[in-house]
């Protein structure tokens, strides 16, 4: 029985697996899509969306949060320059989202070992799937008034589509 194992462990030991994640979200941020397994790149999801959030901007208002969130985020990366480029164009672009930082689009089969390859990307560098999208203000509406007000915009405009066919 698998009860309370949430890490997948692809296989390899504790080491290098946090060296290979460590690795492939350097690689993502640098980049901002790669192609890898999907086994790999759900596990991807899960280390390195945490990190976005603390390099978001709202985060690291004072100085002393700012230092001690990119403290954190070294010691999981190690690797500077992909730490510049997550607290500075990665941390903009990502700054109104309240999560869902990474989309997983699967490929197919690999040819080699027909392993299931899937294209893991930051969402909002993907100009393709956010061109249609507009800003939306997200705002929490009641569900209660809604419904009569839509109800009686109709009626009025039959009743006054009769008045004009009884006129003429």
């Amino acid at each position: 029985m698998r009860h309370g194992k949430k890490i997948n462990h692809l296989g390899r030991k504790s080491a290098h697996r946090k060296s290979m994640l460590a690795n492939m979200a350097c690689s993502l941020i640098e980049h901002k899509r790669i192609n890898t397994t999907v086994a790999k790149a759900k596990a991807l999801k899960q280390f390195v969306e945490p990190l976005i959030t603390k390099a978001k901007t709202e985060n690291n208002q004072t100085a002393e949060k700012g230092m001690h969130n990119r403290r954190i985020v070294f010691s999981s990366l190690r690797n500077k320059y992909a730490i510049t480029e997550l607290f500075g164009t990665v941390a903009e672009k990502v700054g109104d989202r309240p999560g869902g930082y990474t989309r997983i689009i699967k490929l197919g089969n690999r040819l080699g070992d027909n392993a299931d390859m899937a294209m893991i990307e930051l969402v909002d560098f993907n100009e393709l799937y956010n061109a249609g999208e507009t800003k939306k203000k997200s705002t929490r509406r009641s569900r209660r008034g809604g419904g009569a007000k839509k109800a009686e915009a109709p009626a009025p405009a039959a009743a006054e589509t009769k008045t004009d066919d009884s006129e003429e």
